[in-house]
This record gives structure tokens, C-alpha cells and sequence, in this order.
């Protein structure tokens, strides 16, 4: 499975149409996004994006499994950070991830990196170096999200009608 590793930021009236634009930035907006929690499944592969990710499969309105960070703001010269981090065994390709939302890049980086080790030393289990991808706006006059998003695959709803 390949699972896509992108940012996006995005502005607008209200933190919600900020939280759509940064969700249209990072190139997933027209799914709805369910949330995963953070375990990467075997034989998986990492794919980063440095901008939006120009086509992805399934159609409008498909479900798009996601991990997801995400901070919203609306007052003025705020910061806003999310990232995700995860680690992966070289042979197997499972693994973690973890997402983090906060106020500075430090915090977020700090925390991805302290959750890790944590969730690691939980399974008795060491994936090896952590990677990450950190985002972050600053609130100017208009609301602001900074969004991470690891997605996994778009799922159409024509199965779920098939079945009734």
C-alpha cells in the first residue's frame, strides 16, 4: 500500500473555510475524511509530498481514510503547527504514526518525537529513526489552519449501495 504524506495551509472568513482551504491546499478536499488511528500496516510505502497531491484516486464525495493534525486560529499574529511523524521497520514496512497540533514548531516537533518513543517502548518494539512532516502558518487578519495529512486510499460508496 502506498500511503501519501502531504501538507496544507489555508486561510479564509472562518476557521472552517480556513480548515477547506487548507484541506484543498494539500489536495484531498473534495472526500469525505475519515480518521484513522496511527498504525501503518505491513508492506506500506511512505510517499512525501512537497505540495498538493496531484491526483489521487476515487471520486468526489468517496471516503479517504486519513491520519490527520490540524490547528485552527483566528486571532491575529497567532501561530498555528500541525505535523505527523512515524517510524517504520526497514524489513517489514509496518509501523506508527502520531499527530501533534500546537502553537509553535518546537512544541509539535517535541511532541511527535516524545509520542513516538513512547508508543514504541510500548510494544517493546523499535522501528527505527523517526521521519516527520511539520507545517505552520501565522494568523494575519483572516482565520488560518495548518493541516498534515497522511492519506491511505479513497473508498467509493458504490460498495456500501451494491450491498442494500
Amino acid at each position: 500500500m502506498e500511503i501519501n504524506v502531504t501538507a496544507g495551509i489555508g486561510s479564509g472568513p472562518t476557521t472552517l473555510a480556513a480548515f477547506d482551504a487548507a484541506l484543498n491546499d494539500a489536495g484531498v478536499a473534495n472526500y469525505n475524511i475519515i480518521a484513522l488511528s496511527s498504525v501503518i500496516p505491513p508492506n506500506s510505502e511512505i510517499k512525501i509530498h512537497e505540495g498538493k497531491i496531484a491526483k489521487l484516486a476515487g471520486e468526489w464525495g468517496d471516503r479517504l481514510y486519513v491520519v490527520m493534525a490540524e490547528k485552527r486560529d483566528d486571532t491575529p499574529n497567532a501561530e498555528v503547527w500541525a505535523g505527523i511523524g512515524w517510524v517504520q521497520d526497514e524489513k517489514t514496512k509496518k509501523g506508527l504514526f502520531v499527530e501533534h497540533h500546537g502553537s509553535s514548531e518546537d512544541s509539535v516537533r517535541r511532541d511527535i518525537k516524545q509520542s513516538l518513543e513512547a508508543l514504541m517502548a510500548t510494544r517493546n518494539v523499535d522501528f527505527g529513526p523517526i521521519h516527520m512532516k511539520v507545517a505552520g502558518s501565522v494568523c494575519k487578519h483572516l482565520p488560518v489552519c495548518a493541516l498534515v495529512v497522511a492519506v491511505y486510499e479513497p473508498s467509493s460508496w458504490q460498495s456500501v449501495i451494491a450491498q442494500k
